[in-house]
């Protein structure tokens, strides 16, 4: 069949797939483990990806064994690494869209494919509005708007409903393996961007977007 007659939305993930605001995340928990004492590096933070802001901080906090902190003292420590994310990403602008993007976001429209977001970034609106994309979504979903973390289906499953469109038409573009895990758990179509043997569920690998137009979708 036809994947045009198949695919009525597309699904974007926001980090590592439209823009790669991945390494200030990572400075960002970096100062922070680095003031609590806790060792933390780029292989733990692999970890991190897809997950909440409260998710990752218990994960670091794991990492240096702390017993108990209260609610509280946990939330001014996810503020403070927010409020340091969002000095670092101040300048961001259209030059740092990764290479595909704009060109799906094109096709897409050219074959009448709705188009979400579906982030736990709650920083996700304010993102796209610096690459000046914020108009280029029929429905953005990110951390402000769900209950559950991935791998739990919830954050495409609200995308699908604002698109009104069932899961086994759309495509989920992830670059998080907890991403990936919530697409099929929510029964969607993936693509996994990045190393395809650590991404192995997906339905289609690509290194980048920018390695393959729609017609892959052939392949689903």
């Amino acid at each position: 069949m036809d994947w045009k007659n198949k695919i009525k939305a597309v699904i974007f993930d926001l980090d590592g797939v439209i823009v790669d605001t991945a390494k200030y995340h990572y400075l960002a928990w970096k100062s922070l483990a680095d003031q609590l004492g806790i060792p933390f590096s780029e292989r733990e933070n692999e970890n991190l990806k897809g997950i909440s802001r409260m998710d990752s901080l218990n994960f670091i906090l794991s990492l240096g064994d702390v017993q108990y902190m209260s609610q509280d003292d946990k939330m001014k420590l996810a503020i403070s690494k927010n409020l340091h994310y969002l000095e670092l990403i101040t300048d961001l602008n259209r030059e740092d869209i990764l290479p595909g993007t704009l060109e799906w976001i094109q096709e897409c429209k050219d074959n009448n494919i709705k188009i979400a977001l579906g982030s736990a970034s709650k920083n996700a609106r304010r993102i796209l509005e610096s690459l000046d994309l914020i108009d280029q979504f029929d429905v953005i979903i990110d951390g402000t708007n769900t209950t559950k973390t991935k791998p739990d289906p919830q954050v495409f499953e609200l995308a699908a409903k604002g698109l009104g469109v069932k899961a086994s038409e759309s495509v989920v573009i992830e670059d998080a393996y907890k991403g990936l895990e919530a697409a099929k758990n929510g029964g969607f179509y993936s693509i996994g961007i990045g190393d395809p043997e650590i991404l192995n569920i997906a339905d289609i690998n690509l290194r980048s977007l920018s390695d393959a137009d729609m017609n892959i979708l052939e392949k689903l």
